[in-house]
């Protein structure tokens, strides 16, 4: 089966999303520091569909069981993400699989952007795209994913998760400026400076991590739940459990817990 671009990337293979060195490099590393949860409102933006699942999805399902909220904003629609489904098609399967997935994590609301999937460009009307995202909903937090060149080894990371993750930084502290982007606030959307850190599932300069043992089996069902998409790409024998247990494993071993899911945490306040 010939895959889309997106999904010929390394960090798509079931042997591992994060190869070379691995998703946390060699194991002589520094143990990870927890990630603080003293926040109420966390926006999850994102690529694709799947990308909070490949890793992020069993911590929203600790902080929604938290008391949390936590809102999910998909870029894409990963309309380009199967071979064997037009676009028309795989936009509508794809997007049914996200908001079933989320409810799994207890993530009620998931926005869909429609920006073209594989093409992403980061720039400023993507910047100005998710400033408006970021002043509506005010969150405390917002989590991306891994925006570096790699995955910590000599394979690249794919173009949108670069464009999204590295416009997401810039469009969180452009949200707090109330002359950027005036007509969101002549629209009536005030800027919102209140964004803490930006934190980046997967990073190869992660150094904080959170405790997903006692929700790595929602996270399990919540990658599960993208069975037409997984089933597209023809991975043969794929398991999610498995496929989650390997690189979770390895970051609870420098967190020092069973299963652990690694950030990155980017302060957006003046002297962090």
């Amino acid at each position: 089966m010939i895959l889309s671009m997106r999904d010929t990337q390394p960090e798509r293979r079931p042997c591992g999303k994060w190869p070379g060195t691995g998703m946390l490099g060699h194991v002589d590393v520094e143990p990870f520091k927890p990630l603080p949860e003293s926040w109420d409102r966390a926006l999850c933006i994102v690529a694709h569909p799947d990308d909070m699942e490949f890793g992020a999805a069993a911590a929203v399902a600790r902080w929604t069981g938290q008391g949390k909220e936590v809102v999910y904003c998909l870029v894409t629609s990963g309309e380009a993400g199967i071979d064997g489904m037009s676009p028309d098609e795989c936009r509508v399967v794809r997007e049914a699989e996200q908001v079933a997935s989320a409810e799994i994590v207890g993530v009620g609301l998931v926005e869909f952007l429609g920006l073209p999937d594989g093409i992403v460009e980061y720039g400023v009307p993507l910047r100005r795209t998710l400033a408006e995202v970021v002043r509506r909903h005010r969150p405390d937090v917002v989590v991306t994913s891994n925006f570096r060149d790699t995955w910590g080894g000599r394979n690249l990371n794919q173009p949108d998760h670069i464009a999204v993750g590295r416009a997401v930084v810039d469009a969180v502290r452009d949200a707090g400026i109330r002359w950027l982007f005036p007509e969101q606030v002549e629209a009536g959307l005030e800027p919102w400076g209140g964004v803490r850190a930006v934190w980046a599932l997967g990073s190869p300069q992660s150094e904080h991590a959170v405790d997903i043992t006692d929700t790595f089996e929602a996270g399990v069902a919540s990658l599960t739940a993208h069975s037409a998409y997984i089933d597209g790409l023809g991975w043969d024998h794929f398991d999610p459990r498995e496929f989650l247990e390997g690189f979770s494993r390895q970051a609870g071993q420098r967190l020092g817990v069973r299963f652990a899911a690694p950030f990155e945490v980017l302060p957006m306040g003046w002297g962090d």
